[in-house]
């Protein structure tokens, strides 16, 4: 019994002890905290390498613009939180995640936005990614992904940033994604077509990287029966007329390929 006892004593004790030395540890940092002060600031822009839309420069000057004097302040002073959400409202900044180390620098590590289509308006044009984010286009750098031009039934204009609000948009819009998505995941069409023009009807135009054909698509649904006839277009009918042979292939009918 005496031994259960004792047993339990040094446990307890040993449990004091590393409590202590959190605690120890805890205030320790919090001190440190409070006599470091912001020396320099850090940006990384971690997708470098598949976008240029932002800069370590960028974010500087639109930091300090924006969030106001950070350098010179004692690091508990800065709210890392109000840091990233001013970095985020960048247009082309999809995260961002602030923090300072006891060197006093201020690290802001950058994902940018990753575009997958560019819509060209008449008054301008923007960006969509993935998740159906649109945002302006970037001065700095233009992005290699599939273009839609034309008559494009979307009130967004070049100054736009966020999602499409009106249904009847929203789902003309997410047929075009799923359109876009399909080219992407398609080796084959993603390198093939270059370019859909959307007329006044909304029927979708697309137009290959070679040749003069024009791919009367109609409205973005029956991709795969659509892109097969497309397919049986270059292997069938290519190979006995030529490739200079038709302005036009109306692909919109079910079993039709019609040629002018």
């Amino acid at each position: 019994m005496m031994k259960k006892s004792v047993r339990y004593i040094l446990l307890s004790l040993c449990g004091a002890v590393l409590a202590g030395c959190f605690l120890y540890a805890y205030l320790e940092g919090c001190s440190n905290r409070e006599a470091v002060r912001c020396e320099r600031l850090e940006v990384r822009v971690l997708d470098s390498l598949d976008n240029h839309f932002v800069s370590a420069d960028d974010i500087r000057t639109f930091l300090d613009r924006s969030y106001g004097q950070y350098l010179g302040l004692r690091a508990d002073s800065l709210d890392l939180t109000e840091i990233e959400n001013t970095v985020d409202r960048k247009s082309a900044v999809l995260k961002s995640e602030a923090y300072i180390t006891n060197d006093g620098t201020l690290h802001i590590d950058i994902t940018q936005r990753k575009p997958v289509v560019r819509f060209q308006k008449k008054d301008g044009g923007f960006y969509a990614d993935a998740d159906g984010y649109i945002f302006p286009l970037q001065k700095s750098y233009a992005s290699h992904v599939q273009v839609i031009d034309g008559h494009i039934p979307l009130a967004a204009n070049s100054g736009y940033k966020g999602e499409i609000e009106d249904p009847k948009e929203q789902e003309w819009f997410f047929k075009i994604m799923n359109l876009v998505n399909f080219l992407e995941t398609k080796g084959e069409w993603r390198d093939k077509i270059v370019q859909i023009h959307v007329t006044e009807s909304r029927d979708l135009i697309l137009i290959p990287r070679i040749g003069n054909e024009r791919f009367i698509f109609g409205q973005p649904d029956a991709l795969e029966e659509k892109f097969e006839r497309i397919r049986k277009y270059y292997t069938a009918i290519v190979p006995e007329k030529g490739s200079d042979k038709y302005r036009t292939v109306d692909i919109r009918y079910n079993g039709q390929i019609i040629c002018r």
